[in-house]
């Protein structure tokens, strides 16, 4: 069975009735999930929160203080893309606490999907693109403290590069960063990952999922990690909101079975998590981020 990691927290955030972000998607796709019996109500697992003294080891301590104590200043929040609020400080809590776990539980079973997750634009001492503490990093720090597990590679394949992961996964030993995303995306200003591929404006299935198997396929051979987390973003969509790429749910699908195939084939564990996807059709956005469950539960 694939263990699956949730908190109802993930949706619980009252945003504008305009807000661009589709808070509501979290818990859309674990009902989707569950509707249509794609997984066994009882692999589900809950997390922790995670501690405010870990995220001050790896986040500025006075930034993460500004942000539990919702004094951040207006133009910091603004770049963060929320309104803070008591809602905000639980769910990102829980979600970084459910990547962690979703680690813990891939070492354990050699894979995991958290229904939340891949805040990649978060960096050190601010936070930005609805991303404000770097769960990715932080659950890749905490899996070097498993048995076994020395080398993390975080391999992102949501639309937009994961510049605040490329950014602070340079002071660490050991934990290697590849993004694979849209060129002329968002960030403006791209960072330097360990392994960037950039693509253009328009890249279909099939140049997609070349690109895709390569690239991991190389980042294995060179930093040989001890586990994979997958950001396994679907606004690479070729509908989605904030994507520019022409890539179809069947091309997600695909793209899924692939990493998740090469990470099993290779004796690696794998971690996923949702990633980034943008749509006003949330019914849609679930169908798109089932895709990786989907193939989950096809290859194990």
């Amino acid at each position: 069975m694939v263990p699956l990691v949730y908190h109802a927290s993930y949706s619980q955030l009252a945003l504008p009735h305009h807000h661009r972000f589709p808070i509501t998607k979290y818990q859309a796709l674990y009902q989707y999930l569950l509707d249509r019996q794609i997984v066994d109500p009882t692999a589900f697992h809950s997390p922790e929160a995670v501690s405010l003294e870990w995220l001050k080891s790896i986040h500025c301590p006075d930034y993460v203080m500004q942000f539990i104590e919702r004094r951040l200043p207006d133009k910091a929040v603004r770049r963060l893309g929320f309104p803070l609020s008591e809602r905000l400080t639980e769910r990102t809590l829980y979600s970084v606490g459910g990547s962690h776990l979703a680690c813990e539980l891939a070492v354990r079973h050699g894979v995991a999907l958290q229904l939340s997750g891949g805040y990649h634009h978060a960096h050190y001492q601010f936070g930005s693109g609805y991303c404000v503490f770097n769960d990715l990093i932080s659950a890749a720090l905490h899996a070097q403290s498993l048995a076994g597990i020395e080398t993390v590679l975080i391999f992102d394949c949501d639309v937009h590069q994961g510049d605040g992961t490329a950014a602070m996964g340079q002071s660490y030993e050991n934990l290697y960063t590849c993004s694979i995303h849209c060129q002329e995306n968002f960030p403006a200003r791209k960072q330097t990952s360990d392994l960037d591929l950039e693509l253009s404006r328009g890249v279909g299935d099939e140049e997609y999922l070349e690109a895709v198997a390569q690239t991991l396929a190389l980042a294995i051979r060179l930093y040989r990690p001890d586990l994979i987390i997958y950001d396994a973003g679907v606004d690479v969509h070729q509908d989605d909101r904030l994507g520019h790429l022409n890539i179809t749910t069947e091309g997600i699908n695909q793209r899924d079975k692939q990493v998740l195939s090469i990470a099993k084939a290779a004796g690696i564990p794998i971690a996923c998590v949702v990633g980034g996807g943008y749509s006003k059709e949330i019914e849609v956005l679930a169908e798109r981020h089932a895709q990786v469950f989907i193939a989950a539960h096809a290859i194990w």
